[in-house]
């Protein structure tokens, strides 16, 4: 099979063989049809870095087809459309149980009304549902969302869905400003024309915000953060999602006095009300994936789109990889 791997070195990918993988018992094997690049984790933690990465945590947003069964396995049969936590891969064996992060299942039942497009922002989709549960935000909430890539996105998504709080959108690239407002944001505050701490301060009378999420991370996740901090209210709530500054952000006491900071807090794990949830606002089109979408590529292609992501920011956003030609339903 081929699969995507990073050897030693910056930005350094390849397509490589390797074996096709034969489930164990209570285990399932995927073939795949297409594959999400999420840019904050594969870029901070992978692409740019000087040391190899093991291709099993090369991606984790997969859709395809259950290939083979392990012994013991019975609620899946041969050909079901599945969503996967799954490198970028042809094929990848996972557990067919509850075992994976904050108990999410590896692999979980593709509905029928959920595209082969939309499918693979299935994980991304699920993790924001319970980030906002977690944030019980009230009706008339003031949020703030630092960052509108894939997580900062799907969380205003999620929110404008739920029907709670006035959501304010935070981006320094034009086209993702543009896309926070197709999405729903309220309002939308493009950081590189304006000073979003000043203009959050114009919006709440100058009491700040109930909640603000920092969705940037990465080099501009330092300053982010500072805004952020200066933007929340008395009694507000900063949740921090974003990852991979290679710094400390600064946290000075006096601005986290009756203030509190949640650490990627789910809440609780991603159990089947998220998996519901996630597939439902997929199927609705509630969260518009396929919209979403700037970018697609064959596997063959994914060095260019790698570097399509890391040096163009501005020009895209949702990047998948194709895999099998016969998922276009």
């Amino acid at each position: 099979m081929k699969r995507l791997a990073k050897p030693e070195g910056k930005y350094n990918l390849v397509i490589e063989d390797a074996p096709i993988p034969e489930p164990a018992a209570g285990e399932v094997r995927v073939r795949a049809v297409r594959s999400l690049i999420s840019r904050g984790s594969e870029m901070g933690a992978r692409y740019t870095r000087d040391h190899a990465v093991s291709p099993d945590i090369m991606g984790y947003s997969m859709a395809g087809t259950i290939d083979a069964l392990g012994e013991g396995v019975t609620h899946y049969e041969m050909g079901d459309r599945v969503v996967s936590l799954s490198p970028h891969a042809e094929y990848s064996v996972r557990k067919a149980t509850v075992d994976g992060p904050a108990g999410m299942a590896w692999v979980v039942a593709l509905p029928d009304d959920v595209s082969w497009e939309a499918a693979p922002y299935y994980p991304l989709t699920a993790g924001s549902v319970t980030w906002v549960d977690a944030e019980q935000i009230g009706p008339t909430d003031t949020v703030v969302i630092l960052g509108q890539g894939l997580v900062g996105s799907l969380m205003l998504q999620t929110m404008k869905a739920n029907g709670n709080g006035y959501v304010i959108a935070v981006d320094a690239l034009d086209s993702r400003c543009q896309m926070a407002a197709q999405m729903g944001a309220d309002r939308v505050i493009n950081a590189a024309e304006e000073d979003p701490v000043a203009a959050v301060g114009k919006l709440t009378n100058g009491v700040g915000a109930h909640l603000v999420v920092y969705a940037v991370g990465g080099p501009a996740g330092p300053r982010a953060f500072e805004q952020g901090l200066d933007m929340l209210g008395v009694d507000g709530t900063l949740h921090l999602i974003g990852l991979y500054e290679d710094e400390p952000l600064s946290l000075p006491s006096s601005k986290i006095q009756r203030r509190r900071i949640l650490g990627g807090y789910y809440g609780r794990s991603i159990g089947l009300s998220a998996y519901r949830r996630g597939m439902q606002l997929l199927a609705s089109g509630q969260v518009k994936a396929e919209q979403m979408t700037t970018h697609r590529f064959h596997y063959t292609e994914s060095v260019e789109a790698f570097d399509l992501l890391w040096n163009r920011p501005g020009d895209a956003l949702g990047v998948l990889l194709e895999w099998d030609e016969a998922g276009t339903t």
